[in-house]
């Protein structure tokens, strides 16, 4: 099968203006990945359908969410994919962490060349949210850390009433063991449109159990 915009537009149906952001936005990650290093190079043969297309699939799933936080944003996925897709959304924005300097940098160009509503925050997530004060409606990360990992990071947000959106793969079962020992949880799994070995986790509730 060949690895074309397509594999977004099965997911969800996109715009003429849409589709351009989208493709802008796959020839500065082609441009900057010999420098950066934003994605593995196994992975760019199927850029479409491995990354960009499984990122879309969180607006697909969600269509109404407009305010996102996305942590350890790095190559703008899912962030950047979710904020070109609402680039034509009256309030929308993606609240884009990142701690590293030069993945900040390639974040604010696509903003700046796709429109894309995003804000990029340029820190350690732990510091970002100590302090965080924006509104958000749901929590995104994509390959980024175990499920007990993201609770503890995310913990300030989803106690202020967010719900967490998070990419996980075929070993879910064994991170989700691991992070119920210090967390009781409600959750729905939602079967990913792209990898039947994958999933999207959506953590409704996340309480701290007592030590």
């Amino acid at each position: 099968m060949t690895d074309t915009i397509a594999a977004v537009e099965a997911v969800l149906p996109v715009s003429r203006e849409t589709r351009e952001r989208l493709e802008t936005y796959v020839a500065l990650l082609r441009k900057w990945q010999p420098a950066q290093n934003l994605v593995s190079p196994y992975t760019l043969g199927q850029i479409w359908t491995r990354h960009v297309a499984d990122c879309a699939q969180l607006v697909a799933m969600f269509p109404t969410t407009r305010k996102w936080l996305d942590l350890g944003s790095g190559a703008g996925l899912p962030g950047m994919i979710t904020a070109i897709l609402l680039a034509d959304q009256d309030g929308a924005v993606v609240h884009c962490v990142e701690a590293n300097q030069r993945k900040c940098a390639f974040l604010r160009t696509v903003i700046r060349e796709t429109g894309a509503k995003a804000e990029v925050h340029e820190g350690r997530i732990e510091s970002v949210l100590k302090q965080w004060q924006h509104p958000v409606e749901r929590i995104s990360a994509r390959a980024l850390a175990s499920l007990k990992d993201l609770l503890d990071l995310s913990a300030p947000v989803l106690a202020a009433g967010s719900t967490g959106t998070f990419h996980k793969g075929e070993d879910f079962d064994g991170e989700l063991a691991e992070a119920s020992k210090s967390w009781s949880l409600d959750l729905v799994r939602h079967k990913s449109m792209i990898d039947e070995r994958s999933l999207i986790v959506e953590i409704t509730r996340a309480e701290r159990r007592s030590a």
